[in-house]
């Protein structure tokens, strides 16, 4: 018999964070079973995107592909496919190359030109020293792949929120609280989220360890050292994916994100360096400064 509540809210550890489910809306469903489809198609992400993991596609790609193409999971070809494309169309500020390799080597092997992607879900990689690591436009891929799970099981309204990367749906707009990136402990505005996603970077925080915040792990690609311009960024877009990785592309390239924010109808929030706050202009009316 399906369950009589339609609202319901789990979390489980997922993509090396907490990823949580609220879904508030699922008259005529079964929300547990919603829930778990929406969990198990992170997991999946996760198992197939994974830096760490051995069996994980990108393992596979990072030992094999550059000797010879390697067959990948679809969903990890769109991903790819995603990357470089941003890639493109952001000059290199979004880029997916493995951090521990050296600025000459980045110079020589840029993914935008090293990664060769074929019809068949085939990847083969132009240099051996090419190394990868999708992060966190996996994670915002997981949370899209997560939405589309609880919507095919009928859920009207939901969010996902996989540690800052969420997405929502339904008729009524989701409250999200942004923090500022310069005094975590503050609230910079809150922005209300429906139907689109959401997603920020921003300088890393500790506060068991201190209250200063320490340098974003958004590298810039020509000197794999952190980015200094931006302190923080938010981007609002149609997809989670989308949304995480132009957060990358803002943090590196500030005001030069236009062109691509505006490709993938996106808008964003950012902080410069010398605490000037900036948005693009598709984004006023929604923002509002926190109490």
């Amino acid at each position: 018999m399906p369950a009589t509540s339609t609202s319901i809210r789990r979390a489980r550890a997922l993509l090396g964070t907490f990823v949580e489910i609220d879904v508030s809306d699922a008259h005529g469903c079964d929300p547990e079973s919603a829930v778990e489809a929406a969990f198990s198609a992170v997991a999946d992400v996760h198992r197939l995107m994974s830096f760490h993991d051995a069996d994980s596609d990108v393992s596979r790609l990072n030992r094999d592909a550059s000797s010879c193409a390697v067959m990948v999971h679809p969903w990890t070809s769109a991903v790819l496919r995603m990357a470089l494309d941003m890639a493109q169309r952001s000059d290199g500020a979004f880029d997916i190359g493995v951090a521990g390799l050296s600025p000459l080597q980045q110079a020589r092997t840029r993914a935008v030109a090293a990664i060769e992607l074929f019809a068949d879900d085939r990847v083969r990689f132009g240099h051996p020293t090419v190394k990868i690591d999708l992060g966190g436009i996996a994670k915002g891929f997981a949370v899209d792949r997560a939405l589309e799970a609880l919507q095919m099981r009928g859920v009207r309204s939901a969010m996902v929120n996989a540690g800052g990367d969420l997405a929502a749906f339904g008729p009524d707009a989701r409250i999200v609280h942004i923090r500022d990136p310069q005094f975590p402990d503050r609230l910079l505005c809150q922005v209300e989220v429906s139907n689109e996603a959401l997603a920020s970077s921003a300088r890393r925080f500790d506060p068991f360890r201190s209250a200063d915040t320490m340098d974003t792990a958004v590298l810039e690609p020509t000197t794999r050292q952190p980015a200094h311009g931006v302190y923080g960024a938010t981007v609002r877009a149609p997809t989670c994916m989308v949304a995480d990785a132009l957060t990358k592309v803002v943090m590196v390239a500030g005001e030069r994100a236009a062109a691509p924010l505006a490709h993938f109808q996106a808008s964003a929030l950012l902080i410069a360096a010398n605490g000037d706050i900036q948005t693009t202009s598709n984004w006023q009316g929604v923002l509002q400064h926190a109490a």
